[in-house]
């Protein structure tokens, strides 16, 4: 359980193979995940963060069975979200002694979370927290990266920044570091990860690297909450993050749609030929909204310089993918990508207005009023759809 990432650091985490849903059932993961938690045995032994609450019971009797319960000193809580913070009562109730370092609004979060009054010891940017032989932790608050309460711990010495839920990704594996697993799947992930967690809050994260990287501190390891730990070049993903952060978008086009006889399917797939033939660079994805991963498909959102999205009309609205789709759309607040609506219908077609109005209200820039097709698509309307799809990527030349 114990493993090793210098001679004074280890992992003392969980690696989750069967996890299929997280935050609820809001975000896929596909590969299963890792709660991370780690501990420094220096002149103190400290506990950074713990494991989600499911495996509270078996995380605090490994730190028992290892010798570390009875060893510890302190707790760092740098984010009181459950995957995270789930095993402290279990680990408090048996070591009640134990000070709890948190930010301010780290109190707040596990009060409301718990209940309990621990010896919370709260911290901001700069304090330090003396590990003995020479070396200390330094916090350092991260706001909104990605709840209010977040922190980074930097250890001097070592150089480990013990980053949290920043530069994480949902990924099972007994691995540990970056440079033992498969890089496709691994940048799969973090992208994945970014596109439906932090993207929100990507100015912030965009200053919260800048202010880290002006102080200048040697990195030999981030130390992630989430997936492997980057010790092979870890400036790699901070570099990665800071280009996330300001408008990320590739050559790519996404169409989202659901239908329900076809209709919409058929002009979503006459498009996408459209704007391939017009742009034979472009990388064109179309997905069905009702039988595709939310999650992906947003990930390729946020990969995207535009989007398509089509519905038919139902009830004088939308299908209900599609809904819940424009919700996670005005949460994420992509910017700097431009898009256009399309659907079909049969008598009163308010589809396509709805979804218009929705995507000037989320941020899109909208390059016009939409495509909308009366009934079954005959071959005149197929050919109209390919040309609008024509169209649409011509309208996307030069950015």
């Amino acid at each position: 359980m114990k493993k090793p990432l210098t001679a004074t650091v280890s992992w003392v985490g969980k690696v989750d193979w069967q996890l299929e849903r997280f935050h609820g059932d809001e975000y896929s993961t596909h590969k299963g995940s890792t709660y991370n938690s780690y501990v420094i045995e220096e002149g103190k032994t400290v506990l950074v963060d713990t494991v989600w609450k499911p495996f509270a019971k078996e995380f605090v009797d490994n730190l028992e069975s290892e010798g570390l319960l009875a060893k510890l000193d302190a707790v760092i809580a740098q984010h009181a979200e459950i995957d995270h913070s789930g095993s402290l009562p279990e680990l408090l109730k048996r070591r009640p002694d134990l000070p709890v370092y948190c930010t301010a609004n780290g109190v707040k979060s596990l009060k409301g979370h718990y209940h309990q009054d621990w010896d919370f010891r709260v911290v901001k940017t700069g304090d330090e927290f003396d590990l003995g032989n020479g070396k200390k932790l330094v916090f350092v608050e991260a706001p909104m990266l990605h709840w209010p309460d977040s922190m980074f711990s930097y250890m001097t010495g070592d150089a480990i920044l013990f980053s949290n839920d920043a530069f994480g990704q949902h990924l099972a594996t007994e691995k540990l570091f970056n440079d033992l697993v498969d890089q496709d799947e691994l940048f799969v992930e973090c992208i994945k990860y970014y596109a439906n967690i932090l993207t929100p809050f990507s100015a912030q994260v965009k200053a919260k690297i800048e202010q880290v990287l002006a102080l200048k501190l040697p990195l030999s390891m981030i130390a992630t909450s989430h997936g492997v730990i980057w010790r092979d070049n870890p400036a790699q993903i901070v570099m990665k993050y800071m280009e996330w952060s300001q408008n990320y978008q590739e050559d790519r086009v996404t169409i989202l749609y659901d239908t329900m006889w076809e209709g919409t399917r058929s002009l979503a797939e006459a498009m996408a030929r459209g704007i391939s033939d017009a742009s034979p660079s472009t990388t064109v994805v179309a997905h069905c909204l009702s039988k595709f991963d939310k999650n992906d498909a947003l990930t390729d959102v946020f990969r995207s310089k535009a989007i398509l999205l089509g519905s038919p009309t139902i009830n004088k609205g939308i299908l209900t993918a599609m809904s819940g789709t424009l919700e996670e759309l005005k949460g994420l607040r992509f910017k700097g990508k431009k898009a256009a609506a399309f659907g079909c219908y049969g008598w009163s077609g308010e589809s396509v207005p709805i979804l218009t109005e929705s995507l000037k209200s989320s941020g899109f820039q909208l390059v016009d009023d939409g495509f909308k097709a009366m009934w079954n698509p005959d071959d005149a309307t197929m050919q109209s759809a390919y040309e609008y799809g024509k169209a649409f990527a011509g309208k996307l030349a030069g950015g």
